[in-house]
């Protein structure tokens, strides 16, 4: 692949109006409070409390550049943080505060593991059977929601290791929360992988025309199944962040976490019709919905606007991407 056009799928086609979109919001609430807005305080909350969506998100970006959607990576989520907090309870005894980081890779594996396990069902129910994504999630929404709630007797899981929650979930390395140093780094290589590796073109090729794709030589099925392996496995990552961050498993903490990461993806400039899209818009199309939440509690607009204002830009962003296509398909 050349340069340019490496450059060219790493960005994505329709990320500069929607960096436009993002400056212009902090822009304007810096204006009407720069005391706030422009401070070194609030740009770090404000990246610690994206950090798990992004993380999300990026494993989102390849299933719907896929012409897919996963719907259960919320309840994935809270299965894994779940399945981790129990795991890690178990080893330490209830003491948290003696637990080392031997229990906490266990703790981090098993979160790993859950997510991969519902990933894996979705991807091959989806890729072999033929049943729609949005079926196939749907089912697994629930049911991933329901075994976190049944292991869990329905109420959160605490105990975790001191160790963990002091390093990842409220540390810092030169100034910068750990927890956004690990979304940078999953982040950053989601975008290599799917912008420069055969992996990321046959992401592209599915999603343009998945029979194409199929003559082509590409292994349409195993290929399927390994992007909604990843985006389980990033659930079960983000999972263990969360879990880091907030001590606790909630079992009821992450009820819009999915649809907020569909809206980022698609705010990012993704197609939900499948073949364009890139992991840097998603990094933007996070961020919208964030500023816009942060500057509205910040000049004391009323919070109940955000999702009015997140739905408006969202219903423009795939009003953009349809007059996008229409008229590529004139030409």
């Amino acid at each position: 692949m050349k340069p340019r056009a490496g450059l060219r799928r790493l960005a994505g086609a329709n990320t500069l109006w929607i960096a436009v979109v993002l400056l212009v919001l902090i822009a304007v609430f810096g204006a009407l409070r720069p005391d706030a807005v422009l401070t070194v305080f609030t740009v770090q909350t404000t990246l610690v409390e994206t950090s798990v969506l992004l993380v999300l998100s990026v494993g989102m970006t390849y299933v719907v550049v896929t012409a897919g959607i996963d719907l259960s990576v919320g309840s994935v989520l809270v299965f894994s943080g779940v399945t981790s907090a129990m795991a890690m309870n178990a080893l330490h005894g209830g003491d948290a505060t003696t637990a080392g980081w031997g229990v906490v890779l266990v703790g981090l594996l098993v979160a790993l593991v859950s997510g991969a396990a519902w990933g894996l069902v979705n991807g091959l129910l989806i890729a072999r059977t033929g049943l729609p994504p949005l079926i196939v999630t749907l089912g697994s929404f629930g049911a991933a929601l329901g075994a976190g709630q049944l292991i869990s007797d329905g109420s959160n899981v605490a105990g975790v290791p001191d160790v963990l929650s002091d390093t990842l979930g409220t540390g810092t390395w030169f100034g910068v929360p750990n927890l956004v140093l690990v979304a940078a780094a999953v982040t950053a290589v989601g975008a290599l992988v799917l912008g420069a590796t055969a992996f990321g073109r046959h992401t592209y090729a599915i999603g343009s025309n998945e029979e194409a794709a199929r003559r082509a030589g590409i292994p349409v099925t195993r290929h399927l199944v390994r992007v909604y392996l990843l985006a389980g496995v990033l659930a079960g990552l983000a999972g263990f962040m969360a879990l880091a961050y907030f001590r606790v498993a909630s079992i009821t903490g992450h009820d819009t976490d999915n649809l907020n990461a569909i809206a980022a993806v698609v705010l990012g400039g993704t197609s939900l019709f499948g073949g364009a899209g890139s992991v840097v818009g998603t990094v933007l199309g996070v961020f919208i919905p964030a500023v816009l939440r942060k500057g509205f509690v910040i000049v004391g607009v009323n919070v109940y606007w955000q999702p009015i204002a997140v739905a408006l830009v969202l219903v423009a962003a795939v009003w953009f991407d349809q007059s996008r296509r229409k008229a590529r398909d004139r030409r």
